[in-house]
């Protein structure tokens, strides 16, 4: 998550930056430094933003990741999104076989995710790739 996208996430949840760090668990301080850049946007931290406005988009979307990519069902019965039946939250969740392969850092797996028509556009409506 860059700079500019942790503004975009605030504003999409209608806080400010105060509120931001109190929702966070984060001083005011670290908000201001994520914001302009000065500090690295902790894993944590993204993970809790991008879940909080999953939540407060509330899109109504509820497709399963397997259903739409046509998962395996010896793949998926190895994911933890088919484990905890949360395949619509595929992205949120570490450790799930997305291509085939569980990703070794949640970078790695965020920049894939972030391809998918299963990740929510934050911006706009869902992926449609």
């Amino acid at each position: 998550m860059i700079p500019s996208e942790f503004r975009q996430f605030r504003t999409i949840l209608g806080k400010t930056q105060k509120q931001m760090a109190q929702l966070l668990g984060v001083s005011l301080k670290a908000v201001h430094s994520y914001e302009q850049g000065w500090r690295k946007i902790p894993h944590h931290v993204e993970k809790q933003m991008l879940f909080l406005a999953f939540k407060r988009l509330d899109s109504g979307f509820n497709e399963k990741c397997w259903d739409l990519l046509d998962c395996p069902e010896n793949r998926r019965s190895q994911c933890p999104a088919w484990e905890f039946d949360a395949g619509d939250l595929c992205w949120f969740i570490n450790g799930t076989i997305c291509s085939a392969r569980i990703h070794k850092t949640w970078e790695e797996k965020i920049e894939e995710c972030k391809t998918c028509r299963v990740f929510p556009d934050f911006f706009g409506s869902y992926n449609t790739n």
